[in-house]
């Protein structure tokens, strides 16, 4: 069986719709969603509609929860907090209904899903080096962790440390493996096309995918809306 997961699409329809079609396109089995379906673009409800149709599960983001409001937004900074009040406006009490339902993590034996960490992933740490990622492998049984969050590619290997390659073969017999999979709508690692993973589970093998899609269309999507230009100018670069 091959599945797909994607994360951090935020409200970005056109690298969705983009990325999806990919899926499609390559018949993978089953597509899993991390959370952050909406927040700093301008389609929330579109995101959402897709999301509920073609992903099997998806997960509660931060995003998403900060958009059900109301709360407080302290640790957001100007742009997203700015966003999160535009799209809390704006979402349908459907869709809105839907994000209040989506579960924090998704676990079985072999795979956690997660949108931030495993180690109190309501509290929304990142995992950005290998001494936050020991915190986590302690924290949990499982040999495969899928988290986004930091919206950055990167594979930790228990027994290994970091490292990054585009195609891989995993060994969960013997080691242990968190994959940040980036971002769907807003990556943040100098290229500015869509980022998710594929894995095949009979051959343990874990594939980054980089998709191409309409940046520019989104970009002035972006500034018709009046949501912050900074978030439409860093789709851009990829930062």
């Amino acid at each position: 069986m091959r599945f797909a997961v994607i994360s951090d699409i935020h409200s970005n329809f056109e690298a969705l719709n983009a990325v999806l079609g990919y899926i499609h396109q390559e018949k993978i089995d089953k597509v899993i969603c991390l959370g952050d379906v909406v927040g700093y673009g301008p389609h929330p409800n579109q995101c959402v509609d897709l999301v509920k149709e073609r992903c099997e599960r998806c997960l509660m983001g931060n995003h998403d929860y900060a958009a059900l409001g109301p709360g407080d937004l302290y640790y957001f900074n100007d742009y997203a907090r700015e966003s999160i009040l535009w799209t809390r406006r704006r979402l349908t009490k459907y869709n809105l209904a839907y994000l209040e339902n989506l579960p924090f993590t998704i676990i079985d034996d072999l795979y956690l899903f997660v949108h931030s960490s495993p180690l109190l992933p309501e509290e929304w740490h990142y995992i950005f080096d290998e001494v936050e990622a020991k915190e986590n492998f302690d924290a949990v049984e499982q040999p495969l962790i899928f988290v986004g969050h930091s919206h950055m590619p990167v594979i930790f290997s228990e027994q290994n440390g970091a490292f990054f390659e585009p195609q891989t073969t995993l060994d969960l017999n013997h080691d242990r493996y968190i994959v940040n999979v980036g971002s769907v709508g807003q990556p943040r690692d100098g290229d500015p096309r869509a980022s998710f993973v594929i894995f095949d589970t009979d051959l343990q093998q874990l594939q980054y995918v980089r998709i191409q899609y309409d940046v520019e269309k989104t970009f002035q999507e972006i500034l018709q809306k009046e949501l912050p230009a900074f978030l439409a100018m860093r789709l851009l670069v990829g930062q």
